[in-house]
């Protein structure tokens, strides 16, 4: 004899509700993502009927005689972010082996929690200590050597070349990398420890070094999570203003080397903003939509790369 039992019956109404709430809040970010671009648009406006596509083009800033282009904004924040990504990657995936394989027990907390809180300073703390302790050193000691030893190799010397000036691209990227180092390395840790320890077990088990067991198999399993911090730790160097800023130079001038000071999307817009009326207002608008869709392209990028490597994998299995 079988018996069948009913499930109680749920009330229509509150699933409604609930769903429809989580509905809308899934919605509203695009709403949000919609009206943040849809305002930018709108407040270029004058510099996209004034210049057009040249305003992608042109190297000139002159507020005087209404003349903009975003072309060295656009290259110092690529450039700098660029610089970050080099320095912060490679640290970052030292950190996270060390504290899920090489550490001691006692050791990963209070070398984590430190790792985290470097990613609680606030961003002007970072720029301040740049500018006042970072560049004269740097400006000194490291600056000069550097042009020195690297300033005479074929192919690249003349990216090394220029005046001491302490601030420019490569200290505001070595600054970035300092604040984004955290963010990237606590993701890469978070999801290096996820990984099943039967199949690190079975690595070392077979002869493998820690090396290629972190390159053979914790980075295959983790690839998404990786790049999810790489983009995260992306997203706030193409972003950062204040201690770029303190950096950077802010010079409105095309580099020649990675020691010349430039200036970045962020930092012109903060640097300008408020002062701004007219033209020039718009094209610091325009600058912000550009940047906004950097990111936007980036993003899309990485999800691509992600979807392709799991493409891959799929079809080696």
């Amino acid at each position: 004899m079988t018996t069948t039992t009913s499930s109680p019956k749920r009330s229509g109404l509150p699933d409604k509700i609930f769903a429809g709430t989580t509905r809308f809040f899934a919605f509203f970010v695009f709403i949000l993502l919609l009206g943040i671009l849809v305002s930018l648009v709108y407040g270029s406006r004058d510099t996209i009927a004034e210049f057009g596509w040249g305003f992608l083009t042109t190297n000139d800033w002159d507020p005087g005689n209404d003349i903009y282009g975003a072309v060295v904004p656009i290259i110092g924040t690529v450039i700098t972010a660029g610089i970050a990504l080099l320095i912060a990657v490679p640290v970052s995936f030292g950190i996270a082996m060390f504290l899920t394989e090489l550490a001691p027990m006692w050791m990963r907390r209070p070398l984590g929690t430190a790792v985290e809180m470097l990613a609680a300073v606030p961003s002007i703390i970072y720029g301040m200590w740049g500018l006042f302790v970072f560049v004269p050193i740097f400006q000194k000691y490291i600056q000069p050597w550097l042009i020195d030893v690297l300033g005479s190799i074929p192919g690249i010397g003349e990216l090394f070349q220029g005046a001491p000036f302490g601030v420019g691209l490569f200290t505001a990227g070595l600054i970035l990398s300092i604040m984004i180092t955290p963010f990237i390395a606590s993701v890469m840790r978070d999801v290096f420890e996820v990984v099943p320890p039967m199949y690190k077990e079975s690595a070392y088990g077979l002869g493998s070094t820690t090396w290629e067991v972190m390159w053979k198999v914790v980075l295959p399993y983790t690839k998404n999570g990786v790049v999810g911090g790489i983009m995260l730790g992306l997203g706030r160097a193409l972003g950062e203003t204040m201690a770029v800023t303190f950096v950077i130079g802010n010079a409105f001038r095309l580099p020649s080397s990675i020691f010349d000071p430039a200036n970045s999307i962020a930092s012109a817009i903060a640097n300008e903003f408020n002062e701004a009326d007219g033209l020039q207002k718009s094209s610091l608008m325009e600058l912000g939509l550009i940047l906004f869709l950097i990111t936007t392209v980036v993003l899309a990028l990485s999800r691509l790369l992600v979807a392709r490597m799991n493409k891959k994998e799929g079809k080696k299995a």
